[in-house]
């Protein structure tokens, strides 16, 4: 009776840790899949913590970005529904047991902010990580140690094959449509309805992060670190970079680094942007070197449209004077120019280019290179058009949506496969 008993403990303790990794995972991975280029970058702030970011071909990390997203979806949807257990678990307490400690060294050395495990969705600091991972490798020992006695099959050998490649494919194309045109659930702050201005304030009475800014500066091959309030007066001394730490944490706006300057002149004109009650088309480029042009020709009628009308449009990048001269000759842009910080374009649009369109600064909408808008959509001033209204996407249906594409087909596939199964073998009784 009492190992009857210590037998439903054990089976319930590890399909509980079961069914936490496979959530765990299968969130992980979709965020990713929604986000590859969110997931790129922060490969990329891996690569550079560790010096390896210049001898990476600048492809891999995007191509890891999609591999590790399809990675953990389907490691935590074949967990989930117990299809290759013994590989399943194999793999997951590899995954732990790599990620453990490494999430111990961003904590302790602190040189990325945060690990980028669930993208935008959910920020956590590198000790909330690390502990998180601590109870996950738990989980993960727990599931590879009984696997083969209680891990149980949620369907039929005859479907399973059904679910895992499907699984795959899901997610490969999900990530795919995603790169292609933009994130379907946008987790930054620079979302359709974000009014910029709002996202830059702080609440009263909020004390805010206050940081300290010192200065690098090399001597006769030596290092010293300055601040700002005791510059060297020997002009031998020659700036090396600047570093910028957190003194105090307090409040942090979402959004902290909006700034836009004209390139000709140098102007800011961020407020007169943010205050703007007409419309703003931003082109958003980060980097114009690395940008598509295959979409240019919509690009220019798309300038040409808010010049007849009287919008404002600027193309917004982190790019030198010599790689916009170049974008220049080879797009034919008429279109003026400002430059903003890179992190921040590539935090507002995943998508080099991308457009965004604003009013009073509330982003009204936004289009990848490969979903802008025509000749057709813009047939009249945007006050009169379904494009130039607010319209919030509602994230619940969405939600509704993925569950759909993904469940949806698979349900169809699996009931094909019962029906084929079924009627084989009524042929071979026959």
């Amino acid at each position: 009776m009492e190992n009857k008993y210590l037998h439903k403990i054990t089976a319930a303790g590890v399909n509980v840790c079961r069914f936490l990794l496979a959530a765990v995972f299968i969130f992980s991975g979709f965020v990713k899949a929604n986000d590859p280029y969110g997931t790129a970058y922060k490969i990329q702030d891996y690569l550079e913590a560790w010096g390896l970011l210049q001898i990476v071909p600048g492809f891999a990390p995007y191509v890891g970005a999609m591999a590790m997203g399809a990675l953990e979806f389907t490691l935590g949807v074949y967990l989930l529904f117990g299809i290759h257990r013994k590989a399943v678990s194999t793999l997951l307490l590899l995954v732990m047991a790599f990620m453990t400690p490494l999430t111990l060294w961003l904590a302790i050395d602190n040189p990325i902010s945060d690990c980028g495990c669930f993208g935008d969705a959910i920020i956590l600091t590198n000790w909330e990580t690390f502990g998180k991972n601590i109870v996950l490798l738990l989980a993960s020992i727990i599931v590879f140690r009984w696997r083969k006695t209680y891990l149980k099959k949620l369907v039929t050998e005859k479907v399973d094959w059904l679910i895992a490649l499907y699984t795959v494919v899901f997610v490969l194309v999900f990530s795919i449509y995603c790169v292609r045109e933009l994130p379907v659930f946008d987790f930054r702050p620079y979302h359709i309805g974000m009014n910029i201005r709002e996202g830059m304030e702080i609440p009263e009475g909020v004390k805010p992060t206050t940081y300290e800014t010192t200065f690098i500066y090399e001597k006769d091959g030596k290092r010293q670190e300055f601040t700002i309030d005791n510059f060297p007066s020997d002009s031998t001394w020659t700036f090396v970079e600047a570093l910028t730490r957190v003194k105090e944490k307090g409040y942090e706006p979402p959004i902290h680094d909006f700034m836009i300057t004209l390139q000709e002149d140098g102007t800011d004109v961020t407020e007169e942007i943010l205050d703007d009650d007409s419309y703003t088309f931003l082109l958003v480029s980060p980097a114009l070197r690395n940008a598509d042009e295959s979409g240019m020709d919509l690009i220019n009628e798309v300038y040409d449209y808010s010049t007849e009308y009287g919008y404002r449009f600027l193309c917004v990048t982190a790019s030198s004077d010599e790689d916009i001269i170049v974008w220049q000759d080879n797009t034919g842009a008429e279109y003026p120019f400002a430059i903003a910080d890179e992190i921040t374009l590539k935090t507002i649009i995943r998508s080099n280019p991308g457009l965004v369109l604003l009013k009073d600064g509330t982003i009204l909408n936004k289009w990848s290179v490969n979903n802008l808008p025509d000749e057709y959509q813009l047939n009249a001033p945007l006050e009169k058009l379904p494009l130039g209204t607010l319209t919030v996407p509602n994230t619940w249906h969405k939600v509704m949506q993925v569950f759909g594409w993904f469940f949806g087909p698979l349900i169809f596939l699996a009931l094909c496969d019962l029906g084929w199964m079924k009627w084989h073998k009524r042929k071979m009784d026959s």
